[in-house]
């Protein structure tokens, strides 16, 4: 039996008591050298290489090259290998040992294709060969300090998979990983009970797996389990500094992530998938939309430097958020930072919030009169708009309410962002946080001013209108109410001229224009007269009809009384008669 010898180190050293190891787990095509090196800046205690098919590990110098890549930094470092032959994966772990720290058996893959091969979670039904395998390593690789472990997934039958641990204990594996779901649940919560029982099962470490997406999460995995580390995969990918207490991942994150993935020759493909990750809590959809379709590592350097800024401006960024607030922060951050970009929508309402500012400002032009206004008004063009105005407004209306409240919710969802308590963490977090923050905040006033401004905009157009009808219908009665003086100043005039004349008038010439005036004034006294005669007369002959036929209805009246008077004494007599 052929031997190979490995590093000297021990990872079981760091399964202290008390201690919680924070492990980055196996992922195909993300958890390479690049995003290694990042994770483990920020605190993470042990890393797993992707899964490698050992078969074609060994097969292969071209996979082996391209498969499995490390540096001298690299550590602890676990390989972890797919296999359902013994002497194939102790022969692969000869290969890889002295650049690492441990192997692990993937027995927890539910992809079909690895368990159709025999490899992934088919092999937590057949204990005995996971055991040889385990036994195999042990007994090749000439280091008692190289770790052997597996990564398995539970049983519906909890028995099976205690049996499956114990077999492994006993054939000397290091640590189990235990992802608690079975291998046909996907998104189901967590069996937190069933690696608390095989944590109670055996004496080995025991690492949990499975939804760890903070921090905090680490610890209560902890408290119900009892486990000695746990493992992240998805999280670390949305953050990568999650281990180091951050909610989301921080800006200084990001930019070491460019310049490691620059540094190492990363892949533009692998290089913009880890940043869409990274981005994807802290960005909008419209923001996500425009960095997914970048193609480039120089473009996608470009939008980094243009929306978040570089690194260096974390201190600026956060003292303007501790001195300003409110209007005066949004003014900050649109006027002292110009590289946070608005996207096109947030551009359309600002320029049409600066559109409802010039109009409101032309509107109150104190030299246009609002009768001059409603003539501008009554032109054919605004006749045309006029019948659409109703239906603008409202639309209007509701698309700046909608944006409003789009505004409100990412306010609230970056106000409700917990920094943490670390004083270490807080500037680049701080910042990270309350940059989306600002930019909520603007869209927040801009929506809502655009509001604001619409409704003020058409009640100054309703005002506009009514000054101008009020001031049209003043001009109307000013001008009866002139006319009026100046027929009563007439008339005064020519009295005064009339008592002049006949009172103070000397010479023949004054008494004749008096006379003159005084014919005048009587002929139209006649003339009054007679139409008054006239009207008179015709009275007093309708009033002489009237008479004729009140005489006439009278006379008829008495003739009528008459006729019944004696038919009535008829009547009488003929009813003595029959008495």
């Amino acid at each position: 039996m052929k031997t190979c010898n490995g590093n000297q180190s021990s990872i079981m050293d760091m399964f202290e008591k008390g201690k919680v190891l924070k492990i980055c787990a196996p992922m195909v095509r993300y958890s390479k050298l690049a995003f290694r090196s990042l994770v483990r800046k920020y605190n993470c205690d042990i890393c797993f290489t992707p899964m490698i098919v050992a078969a074609d590990f060994m097969r292969s110098v071209k996979a082996r090259d391209s498969e499995f890549t490390t540096n001298e930094r690299d550590r602890p470092l676990i390989v972890q290998f797919a296999a359902h032959d013994a002497q194939t994966l102790a022969d692969a772990t000869c290969v890889v040992a002295p650049f690492s720290d441990g192997v692990d058996l993937n027995c927890g893959c539910p992809q079909r294709w690895a368990m159709s091969a025999g490899y992934g979670a088919c092999l937590i039904n057949k204990p005995e060969l996971v055991k040889d395998m385990v036994r195999h390593v042990r007994n090749q690789v000439d280091n008692p300090n190289y770790t052997v472990s597996i990564k398995i997934r539970i049983h519906k039958d909890l028995r099976r998979t205690v049996d499956l641990c114990q077999k492994a204990e006993s054939a000397g594996v290091s640590w189990i990983t235990v992802h608690g779901r079975t291998a046909e649940e996907r998104h189901q919560p967590v069996h937190y009970d069933a690696i608390k029982t095989i944590k109670d099962s055996i004496s080995v470490p025991v690492i949990a797996n499975g939804d760890i997406k903070y921090l905090r999460d680490v610890e209560s995995t902890h408290q119900l389990t009892g486990v000695d580390g746990v493992m992240a995969a998805r999280g670390l990918l949305a953050n990568p500094a999650m281990f180091a207490g951050y909610e989301d991942t921080p800006l200084e994150c990001i930019w070491d992530w460019v310049d490691i993935s620059i540094e190492q020759g990363t892949p533009f493909t692998c290089f913009h998938h880890h940043l869409i990750y990274m981005l994807e809590r802290v960005s909008s959809q419209p923001e996500r939309k425009v960095f997914n379709s970048l193609s480039s590592t120089s473009a996608v350097i470009d939008y980094l430097q243009n929306t978040y800024g570089s690194v260096h401006n974390l201190g600026t960024w956060a003292n303007y958020w501790q001195l300003h607030s409110g209007l005066t922060l949004f003014m900050l951050d649109y006027l002292l930072r110009p590289s946070a970009k608005m996207t096109l929508q947030w551009t359309a309402v600002a320029l049409f919030l600066y559109v409802e500012i010039g109009v409101l400002v032309i509107l109150c032009l104190p030299f246009i009169s609002a009768r001059r206004w409603q003539r501008i008004f009554q032109l054919r063009i605004w006749s045309f708009m006029a019948g659409f105005w109703n239906k603008v407004f409202l639309t209007m209306i509701i698309v700046l309410i909608v944006l409003f409240l789009d505004a409100v919710r990412e306010v609230r969802k970056y106000s409700h962002k917990d920094l943490g308590t670390d004083s270490k963490l807080q500037p680049n977090m701080f910042d990270h946080l309350h940059m989306k923050l600002f930019r909520a905040q603007r869209n927040l006033y801009i929506s809502g001013f655009a509001v604001f401004l619409w409704l003020v905009m058409k009640r100054v157009i309703t005002l506009i209108n009514q000054l101008a009808a009020v001031s049209g219908t003043t001009a109307a009665l000013q001008a009866q109410a002139d006319s009026a003086n100046q027929t009563a100043k007439k008339y005064m005039e020519d009295n005064e001229l009339l008592k002049k004349t006949l009172m103070e008038g000397k010479g023949d010439k004054a008494t004749s224009e008096g006379m003159e005036l005084l014919r005048k004034e009587v002929e139209k006294l006649k003339e009054e007269l007679k139409t008054a005669g006239d009207a008179l007369k015709k009275s007093q002959s309708e009033a002489e009809v009237m008479k004729k036929q009140t005489d006439g209805l009278a006379r008829e009246y008495d003739r009528l009384l008459k006729e019944h008077q004696e038919l009535q004494s008829l009547q009488d007599s003929g009813s003595k008669k029959d008495d």
